[in-house]
């Protein structure tokens, strides 16, 4: 009993039954609160880059969906006996707040909602993910509780004043017949700590350094599988050993201890390769701080002056016609005024005439009186 006061107690539940069928579960608590808390580190990080804080939530509903799918595949694959083998259930597959979400396979599929959204809303996909990781980290601290609540993923037996009370019915089958005082390494809780310490690593990474963009996304990667590798190799937890063990030259190893070295050694290469391309110059270095595509950052503007330029050509319009108009008016009017006056012109040399042919007909009356009297 003295083992079991001082280690860490087995949970007192592992939900909350709300009303009728619907039950509140640690498990799924743990991960909503993580979600929440990733989400609000991303738009404090995104947005003091300069980023718009509404594109967190327009990428992050794509992260999010496909990250549940992703993590729920990636242990439904690996852990394929207690959904195919013998006795196994296929309709908890989608049964995810019992457990059972790999976070490999969240991550990986999660990513990949990451660009969809990114490819979406013109955000550069490195410069995103360099603001999402840290609140990635800081989830799974989070939700690594969840696997406390459904006393699950624990480590082998130890006498460590911090090992873990597990309920005799919650133990796999190779510890089940140990003493009820028998203790085990917390994995869950050595992981979350990991994590925290990750997180406020990434956080002052983020906040102090200039790096190049996808460095702190890779620094993530590789940071979380060296953690992941030596922490799945306290694990005792009883899954199919044909998928989760593998041989391989001569080294037996877990599977996840398999994949966290892969993506170990994969993130180590894009480090170097990052900061050997590192820019030099000071315009590459204020491009690279970009956080939008250049396409997509000047496709707004780009819209907006081209209505600029057609309410302005309606307007240069306008005022052409009504110039043209009014100058088309004013000439038409000038010509009519000369018309007018070559008329009165005419009418007044009509005038004329008549007057010098009534003076002619006078005279000539004159010379005819004079002559006929003579002869």
């Amino acid at each position: 009993m003295l083992h079991i006061a001082a280690g860490i107690p087995a949970p007192p539940f592992e939900g909350l039954d709300i009303v009728g069928p619907f039950r509140l579960t640690m498990y799924g608590l743990c991960i909503a609160v993580g979600i929440a808390l990733a989400f609000y580190v991303t738009r404090r990080l995104w947005v003091s880059r300069g980023g718009r804080p509404e594109n967190v939530l327009d990428a992050g509903i794509w992260a999010v969906l496909l990250g549940i799918v992703g993590g729920r595949l990636y242990h439904v694959i690996t852990s394929p006996d207690a959904y195919f083998g013998e006795g196994g259930d296929i309709s908890r597959i989608p049964q995810i707040w019992l457990g059972g979400l790999g976070i490999i396979g969240a991550v990986l599929l999660g990513a990949v909602g990451v660009w969809l959204g990114c490819r979406r809303y013109g955000m550069k996909f490195p410069a995103f993910t360099d603001a999402v990781v840290p609140g990635v980290l800081l989830a799974q601290a989070i939700g690594r509780w969840g696997n406390y609540f459904n006393q699950e993923l624990y480590g082998a037996p130890t006498t460590l004043p911090w090992g873990l009370n597990v309920d005799v019915e919650a133990r796999v089958s190779a510890v089940s017949h140990m003493s009820e005082a028998t203790l085990f390494h917390p994995t869950f809780l050595y992981e979350s700590v990991w994590n925290l310490l990750g997180f406020l690593g990434l956080l002052l990474l983020y906040r102090r350094f200039q790096v190049k963009a996808g460095m702190l996304t890779w620094t993530y990667v590789a940071y979380y599988s060296l953690g992941r590798f030596w922490i799945e190799s306290l694990r005792i937890d009883e899954l199919d050993k044909s998928t989760q063990w593998i041989s391989l030259f001569g080294v037996s190893w877990r599977l996840n201890m398999w994949i966290s070295l892969l993506l170990f050694v994969l993130a180590v290469v894009m480090l170097v390769l990052l900061w050997s391309r590192r820019p030099q110059s000071a315009e590459a270095i204020a491009e690279e701080r970009e956080v939008y595509r250049p396409d997509a950052a000047e496709r707004t503007p780009q819209v907006e002056s081209e209505e600029q330029d057609g309410d302005g050509g309606g307007a240069d319009g306008d005022v052409d016609g009504d110039t043209c108009g009014d100058a088309d008016g004013d000439a038409d009017s000038a010509r009519e005024d000369e018309s007018s006056d070559d008329v009165d012109a005419d009418d007044d040399e009509a005038d004329d005439a008549d007057a010098d042919s009534d003076d002619v007909e006078k005279a000539a009356a004159e010379r005819g009186g004079s002559t006929g009297s003579t002869t």
